[in-house]
């Protein structure tokens, strides 16, 4: 393979890199015994594969969204949130083998490459020419190196690290169908995701592990077909590895707040809010969004204060946002300080109206709501913002304290369980039986024994 980077850089841009990814996501530490669990199965994976001599990162990451991804030089993230959706030792085998194929394969240096070599074409246009356009050309394609490390991997290169990762299951002497049955549990767990979504269509905002091309339900089919022509081993490891992630955190980490269907609590700041009805919530980057299906929008926030004061803080939000607002108001929202602000934006090509509030908390933060709805709809937009706001309220310390934590738990099915009674052991108001068969990976009719192991969700 032609490249113009070294391994040596590789490594350096990992070790670069890597902080970073852990001060956005944060390590998951709660469970030391996962940490060393997810290590053993990477090592394994490590001596099946082409690179066993390279020394390997492998970080889980505290963060219920399902992914696993690489960065050059050997460092491999994993999700706690995919820890959970994976039912036996195989499978995340496969995940990690998948990953330490894009690693062998050295996919990263050939995204590198390309780009470095985007930026010569760039650099010799740009010197052969006086016009201000190239030089605009040349500076937007200046991050290329940087984006490159990031980027989404090809259809070829998908399909490269699928095949790798399959030869590295079955030489490591587990069941090389299992990359083709987390795929396919990943696929259902996306289409749930789906169905929970208040739009009707395909929201943007959901997260999905392999994302890129090729599709995943054709991978599952090309995973499938390699696995066939493999090893006849067939190591699964299933009761040892869902004892191993019994306990496991679920959901948002606790510093960020919990989403209860329409209700939002946050424990460590002490404060909590409903969104009307016809809303269904999500976080999204970071936010915290409720949509429904009229186009109306209430998403959230909490930062620390910086500028003193509801009405300080307001304007500078409205600056970051490059918006004006006329004739700010002051009120109290549950006893605080606030401040609120109209303004109207086509941001997406959508004319819509839009109204800022930001809520000074004590001490030192701010707790920030911006609402939208349809142009044309004013009293709509002044509805949607007092029927959230006048839910927000303070926490006591016991309130707090007792808002708990989701988390996996492992039982053991019982005489006369069916897939409808575990179900009700799922710490949710709605779609219980549908998040308990994705997250066990089962489908209707599904043999259940006595003694059996099963993931259910509960509250804690």
């Amino acid at each position: 393979m032609f490249s113009l980077v070294s391994e040596n850089e590789e490594r350096a841009i990992g070790a670069e890199h890597h902080p970073e990814i852990l001060n956005e996501h944060g390590l998951y530490e709660e469970h030391p015994r996962i940490n060393a669990y997810v290590a053993m199965v990477s090592a394994r994976m490590l001596a099946a594969s082409d690179i066993s001599s390279q020394v390997l990162t492998v970080t889980v990451l505290d963060t219920d969204v399902v992914n696993a991804f690489a960065l050059p030089g050997g460092y491999i993230y994993v999700t706690r949130g995919l820890l959970a959706l994976a039912n036996n030792e195989a499978e995340l085998a496969g995940v990690i083998g998948h990953e330490i194929g894009h690693v062998a394969a050295r996919h990263t240096a050939q995204r590198l490459t390309w780009a470095r070599v985007a930026e010569i074409a760039v650099t010799v246009v740009d010197a052969s020419t006086s016009s201000l356009e190239y030089g605009g050309v040349a500076t937007d394609l200046s991050g290329l190196a940087a984006h490159a490390v990031i980027a989404g991997y090809s259809r070829e290169q998908e399909i490269e690290s699928d095949t790798l990762g399959v030869r590295y299951l079955a030489r490591a002497g587990y069941d090389p169908y299992a990359m083709a049955t987390f795929l396919r549990q990943l696929e259902r767990h996306s289409e749930l995701q789906v169905a929970l979504s208040p739009l009707d269509h395909d929201p943007s905002f959901l997260t999905r592990w392999f994302a890129t091309h090729p599709r995943t339900a054709d991978r599952v089919v090309r995973a499938a077909r390699e696995a066939r022509s493999e090893a006849d081993t067939r190591i699964l490891n299933r009761e040892s590895y869902l004892q191993m992630i019994d306990g496991i955190a679920y959901g948002e980490r606790a510093d960020q707040g919990r989403i209860l269907e329409r209700r939002f609590v946050h424990p460590a700041w002490r404060f909590a809010f409903d969104v009307p009805e016809r809303l269904a919530m999500f976080r999204v980057n970071g936010q915290v969004r409720a949509y429904d299906d009229a186009g109306a929008l209430v998403a959230f926030d909490g930062v620390e204060e910086i500028h003193r004061g509801a009405i300080p803080h307001l304007l500078h939000w409205a600056d970051e946002l490059r918006v004006r607002i006329d004739d700010p108001e002051v009120f109290e929202v549950a006893g605080f300080q606030a401040a609120g602000g109209r303004f109207r934006a086509s941001p997406d090509g959508t004319d819509r109206l839009y109204r800022m509030v930001a809520i000074a908390l004590n001490p030192g933060r701010v707790a920030r709501f911006l609402f939208a709805v349809p142009a044309g709809d004013a009293g709509g937009l002044d509805d949607l913002a007092e029927q959230t706001l006048a839910t927000f309220r303070r926490l006591s310390a016991d309130e707090a304290e007792a808002t708990g934590r989701l988390r996996v738990r492992v039982v053991e099915v019982a005489p006369g369980d069916t897939i409808g009674s575990l179900s009700r052991m799922m710490a949710f108001e709605d779609h219980r039986r549908e998040r308990f068969m994705v997250l066990n990976g089962f489908n209707e009719g599904a043999d259940l024994a006595p003694g059996m192991l099963v993931k259910v969700v509960r509250l804690e």
